[in-house]
């Protein structure tokens, strides 16, 4: 509940910031256009009567100016831009009306909150999401590789794709045309170019899961199936603190339940959400898939069961059971492959939250 004297609404940019304040008690108002820097943010709230309560809603900007505020005592909200009121019929919206918008649901406590992580945390985030990227930037140059190649009538056919023996074939390759064989080439070292860097990036994470905050989680959540350590650690950062959720609202959270619109006796359901952390959702339902092959416990998991505890063991062990015949039900009752996996997906987000909350 808003207990502080004065709200303080940021309208936050990448070189401004629009703030507005009100004494809850004098009706004052305060208005001023900052520098996007968090120590003069910091000394302009101080120099308000306080104590003073701050509110700014998520963004590109990051979390700094939050940890500054926090720092200095200043209560400090970071907001969930798709969950702010809007004013109905507002047809004028500048930074100054945002900001004073801002002030108000502070003072209301008319807002959601999202998680402000530390340091370390939005650092390992960037590290996940870069590798993210780059695996989205070797998709499309494999496509590419793969499309020219088939413009001229070549296609591979001697088994899987991208392995070793697709790169000796590819090398292999020459073409008559000099610019043809010059475009080749580039797409080729792009190949070669993001995968090194894809390696690169899987080794940096690997190394700091194995001595982390989170090494632990990780070691828990690979327990189960299709939740490798590059998973394990997406997961564990992505999420941050899992005690905040339940079994229940962490599939809402990731958006994986279904959306609906229902009046009266009217009821309709639709597809997924898909709000919340689409980066955590991603690797949800890539791990979900793994759980539709027959379950035999093999090496790969048993290695990753013994770096865990007894308890962890035997929950995964359940769990792996348990989604593996939530898939066989599915396929008996004639449901499409990717409705099927985006409920057990949404399943195993809450086996993850048991694991990662589990008392070792």
């Amino acid at each position: 509940m808003f207990t502080e004297r004065t709200s303080v609404g940021l309208d936050v940019h990448a070189r401004s910031v629009v703030a507005h304040a009100m004494d809850v008690q004098t009706g004052e108002i305060f208005k001023a256009r900052l520098c996007p820097d968090p120590v003069e943010v910091t000394a302009w709230i101080k120099a308000l009567p306080g104590p003073s309560a701050a509110i700014y809603e998520a963004g590109p900007t990051g979390y700094g100016l939050a940890r500054t505020l926090l720092g200095n005592d200043i209560r400090t909200v970071v907001a969930a831009p798709s969950k702010l009121q809007k004013p109905s019929g507002a047809r004028v919206k500048t930074d100054a009306i945002d900001a004073e918008h801002l002030s108000m649901l502070l003072r209301l406590d008319a807002f959601t909150a999202v998680a402000v992580p530390d340091e370390l945390t939005e650092a390992a985030r960037d590290l996940v999401r870069t590798r993210e990227d780059c695996r989205s930037d070797l998709m499309r140059a494999r496509h590419r590789l793969s499309k020219l190649l088939l413009r001229h009538g070549i296609v591979y056919s001697g088994g899987q794709t991208w392995s070793n023996a697709h790169d000796a074939w590819l090398k292999l390759q020459h073409f008559d045309s000099p610019l043809v064989q010059a475009a080749f080439d580039e797409a080729y070292d792009s190949v070669v170019t993001i995968t090194a860097r894809r390696d690169r990036l899987d080794e940096r994470i690997t190394a700091m899961a194995a001595d982390s905050p989170w090494t632990n989680t990780i070691h828990r959540l690979g327990c189960l199936r299709g939740i490798s350590t590059l998973t394990g650690f997406g997961l564990a950062v992505e999420i941050g603190d899992w005690t905040r959720f339940s079994g229940n609202s962490i599939g809402s959270y990731l958006g994986l339940v279904q959306s609906e619109n229902s009046s009266g006796q009217s009821r309709s359901l639709g597809p997924i959400t898909k709000t919340g952390n689409g980066h955590a959702r991603r690797l949800l339902v890539e791990a979900a898939w793994h759980h539709q092959h027959r379950y035999v416990p093999g090496k790969t998991i048993r290695d990753r069961w013994d770096l865990a505890s007894p308890a962890a063991r035997a929950r995964g062990d359940l769990g792996n059971r348990r989604l593996n015949k939530r898939w066989n039900q599915f396929k008996a009752r004639k449901k499409t492959n990717n409705v099927a996996n985006a409920a057990i997906a949404r399943e195993l987000a809450g086996w993850c939250w048991s694991l990662a909350v589990l008392d070792d």
